[in-house]
């Protein structure tokens, strides 16, 4: 990799956002988020999951949702019809906030109050910079008040970068002419995500991920058994590199140097979760 022009190597912007993602990926994953939905009425994990992620952007129709969340089936994120009417976004967020705080307790993430503040005194000015233009999960993420809990507040944050990310993500995904399901099947030929989960949680018919396994196979990046070739791995890596790239202006306000504090400040909370087999997919 190179350095992106200006001050912040791609490589640094890039380990941000891996200690980003392991920060907050816990909340798909932890059963206390299962136990919270269930607390509102929805004690199914699909339609939960969207309506949790997307309470931030308030009522706003299933379609909405998967336009933004990109590699679901529209039968996958048509479960979360009538989440609204059976509680307000508000409480579907509250409800996000207790789960969170409840997990990182049960794990034992207790950062210092100084940590937790150096590491807000970082990400504070990131969000409040950042460009939302075409962003509509990150914005609507930093628009959410934000807890009385510092460290959940923390978690808060990060939850706005690491949408950023994935806003500018799709745009890049799209430019590589990889649709929902296509990149989904490439994800999983890496070995990253299995495909049952993929399967499971994202419920692209049998039809369908055939089709996108043979469009893959045709651009020579899977085998026609699915199998990732070595221009397929360099083609995801090429679009990850692309995307580092886009974030690295995101980080400016903190340079380099205060990126890399971030990543080593907000690592532990990856770290105790991944101890605690959370990360454990299948």
């Amino acid at each position: 990799m190179t350095d992106y022009p200006g001050t912040i190597a791609v490589t640094a912007v890039r380990e941000a956002a891996d200690a980003i993602s392991a920060a907050h990926l816990f909340t798909y994953l932890v059963p206390e988020t299962a136990e919270e939905a269930a607390r509102l009425g929805v004690p199914e994990r699909p339609p939960a999951y969207f309506a949790l992620r997307a309470a931030p952007m308030g009522a706003v129709p299933w379609q909405v949702v998967l336009a933004t969340f990109y590699n679901f089936s529209p039968r996958a994120v048509q479960t979360m019809a009538g989440a609204w009417d059976i509680a307000p976004p508000g409480q579907w967020q509250a409800a996000r906030f207790t789960s969170v705080e409840r997990a990182m307790d049960r794990v034992g993430v207790h950062l210092p109050a100084e940590r937790i503040a150096e590491a807000r005194s970082l990400l504070d000015p990131v969000v409040a910079n950042a460009d939302y233009a075409g962003k509509p999960l990150a914005a609507a993420n930093a628009a959410v008040p934000l807890p009385a809990d510092p460290l959940v507040a923390l978690w808060q944050q990060i939850t706005v970068i690491r949408e950023w990310r994935g806003d500018a993500h799709l745009p890049v995904l799209a430019d590589h002419r990889l649709g929902p399901c296509d990149c989904l099947v490439l994800h999983t030929a890496t070995g990253r995500l299995p495909v049952p989960l993929a399967r499971r949680t994202r419920m692209w018919t049998d039809d369908e991920w055939a089709a996108a396994t043979n469009r893959l196979a045709t651009r020579g990046w899977l085998t026609p058994d699915g199998v990732l070739t070595d221009l397929g791995a360099q083609a995801r890596e090429d679009i990850e590199t692309e995307t580092d790239e886009r974030c690295a202006p995101l980080w400016a306000p903190i340079g380099e140097a205060g990126t890399r504090r971030v990543t080593s400040l907000i690592k532990p909370i990856g770290e105790a979760f991944a101890a605690a087999g959370t990360y454990r997919l299948h």
